[in-house]
């Protein structure tokens, strides 16, 4: 019985971990997308394509992306994006997923092919938490 349970319960914990640090990347890009108080449909269909290839569970993306989106427009509106990022930072162990960060940003960042300077500065803090 005790070998079943454990054959039972080997992945629950891995999906758990991804699905928390899925949701925390979906944050940071969420973040970068609102840093120029604009949201373009290019930037949702750059975000939803990343973010679906980092999916680990069988979430909508829609049901995803808005509580990341509700959080990044709370730390922007009360001046703690800092304090949102070290959040996300706790929260994404995966070296894989760290590493890709950055780029992901970027490429949100520059989908209308202009970064302002709030994302040029949220882009400085991911590079230098997570490149």
């Amino acid at each position: 019985m005790n070998r079943r349970l454990l054959d039972l319960y080997r992945g629950v914990a891995v999906h758990a971990t991804a699905d928390v640090e899925h949701r925390a990347a979906l944050e940071l890009l969420a973040l970068v997308m609102l840093a120029d108080h604009t949201i373009s449909d290019d930037e949702v269909a750059t975000v939803r394509e990343i973010g679906t290839e980092w999916s680990a569970d069988g979430d909508s993306f829609e049901d995803a992306l808005r509580p990341a989106i509700e959080a990044a427009r709370r730390a922007i509106a009360s001046g703690h994006v800092g304090d949102l990022i070290d959040r996300i930072d706790l929260r994404i162990n995966s070296r894989v997923l760290r590493s890709a960060l950055f780029s992901a940003a970027r490429e949100v960042a520059g989908v209308d092919e202009e970064v302002t300077p709030e994302e040029g500065s949220i882009l400085a803090d991911i590079a230098v938490r997570f490149g």
